[in-house]
């Protein structure tokens, strides 16, 4: 037992658990990204503070509660903070490599990596949490909001994953949202808030929307509606996401009250929920941000983009009872019997693994007995076992480990045999 455990709300993924299943729930997420043009941007885990404070909105619970700062080294001017979210991020890259000005818009990007949040630990919400995102820079079309919401689905969709429910939205833009906030604030001016909700108020109302308390949300049951507000404008481009949404087949409901808990949204916003996780149901999200650019210093880049909760996925698997098939860690798994042996099938190893079998080899282990045993735990389809009397003969005993069958195969022809197995 370690003197050291990992610290409150984290975890470790371990391959006897969880691992392979978060790389594989990884891949299928990025899968339908690389199919439609995005391509793989890396972004340092920590930033500025001011570009999270400028992006995400100093009225977020983000920014104003849950950053991990970094401390200044004493000859530092540079306030740090460990990244709470990708899309900041990969608009300061982008800006900062003028990717925008390189070729046609919009430039296409997606990330994977981990996120940090001082946030009270739960199932579903950890201090550090992996994401899958995606971010379209440059355009301003429908088109490519429905084009980011069909791929999500269909990540989901390639899991097994059904239970879940996609959640619409318009927040409007710059020209009919001021007229909502204005009715909005007098809405809220007359409830019954503390000062902390008050102040959250003053800065961006629609945050107030977000509140997750029952006491604040069963004041809100008659709060104006952003759709009732909407410009034609941004009528005509909601009623063409949906369209297109409807069309591919995907699903949605809507959401009057859904506000996303980032200040940097407009128009289409939406958010993917699983009925199995309880209070911490949201498996991803995201939305439009027109604005984000201009706020961080860059010219107008209307953007849309999304991220999806590699530990969220998990759970809501976990929920519906869903295994993935994963591949074997080792499809075959050698036993020498004495040391000149050993230096053989070492060698035999070596050349399967370039072959592109997954082979492993009984390390230090002093007894056949428990050498099968750990062939036995690896999972691997097929054991090699030779001793002297075998290479004496110039073959190696290929025994099926499911039907316990077992047959002497020549060392020349073994990497043959078993690439003619499939594997």
């Amino acid at each position: 037992m370690s003197t050291f455990t990992a610290p409150k709300g984290t975890y470790d993924l371990l391959p006897t658990v969880n691992s392979a299943a978060y790389l594989a729930i990884r891949e299928r997420l990025a899968a339908p990204l690389r199919r439609a043009g995005y391509g793989y941007v890396e972004t340092p885990v920590f930033e500025d503070v001011k570009l999270f404070s400028r992006g995400v909105g100093e009225s977020t619970d983000i920014v104003t509660k849950e950053m991990f700062t970094l401390a200044r080294r004493p000859e530092s001017s540079e306030d740090l903070a460990l990244r709470p979210e990708g899309t900041a991020s990969v608009v300061r890259a982008t800006l900062e490599a003028n990717l925008h000005k390189l070729g046609n818009l919009p430039v296409k990007l997606w990330y994977s990596g981990n996120f940090y949040r001082y946030e009270r630990p739960q199932k579903g919400r950890y201090r550090q949490f992996s994401q899958v995102g995606a971010e379209a820079l440059g355009a301003e079309d429908p088109a490519l909001d429905a084009e980011l919401i069909i791929l999500a689905d269909d990540a989901f969709r390639s899991l097994g994953l059904r239970e879940y429910k996609l959640l619409l939205n318009s927040l409007g833009d710059q020209q009919c949202r001021p007229v909502y906030r204005a009715a909005l604030v007098e809405f809220l001016a007359g409830l019954d808030l503390d000062e902390d909700t008050r102040r959250r108020a003053g800065i961006n109302p629609l945050r107030v929307l977000d509140d997750k308390r029952e006491a604040v949300q069963a004041q809100l049951v008659d709060a104006p509606k952003l759709r009732d507000y909407l410009c034609e404008e941004c009528k005509a481009y909601d009623e063409k996401v949906r369209e297109l949404l409807t069309a591919a087949g995907v699903a949605f409901v809507d959401d009057p009250k859904l506000v996303r808990g980032l200040d940097y949204y407009t128009r289409t916003t939406f958010e993917f929920v699983h009925g199995g996780l309880g209070s911490q149901s949201a498996i991803g999200g995201g939305g439009r941000y027109d604005g984000l650019s201009e706020m961080l210093g860059g010219p107008a880049l209307p953007s849309v983009g999304w991220g999806l909760g590699v530990d969220r996925t998990f759970l809501a698997l976990e929920a519906e009872g869903i295994e993935l098939d994963l591949p074997a860690t080792t499809e075959v798994y050698a036993v020498a019997l004495g040391e000149e042996a050993k230096n053989v099938l070492f060698a035999k190893t070596v050349e399967l693994r370039r072959a592109g079998v997954a082979t492993d080899l009984a390390f230090g282990v002093k007894s056949i007995k428990n050498a099968m045993k750990s062939a036995n735990r690896s999972g691997a389809r097929f054991a090699l076992i030779a001793g002297d009397r075998d290479l004496a003969e110039g073959v190696v005993q290929l025994k099926d480990m499911e039907s316990g069958e077992q047959t002497p195969v020549s060392l020349e022809a073994l990497v043959t045999t078993l690439k003619e197995k499939q594997l």
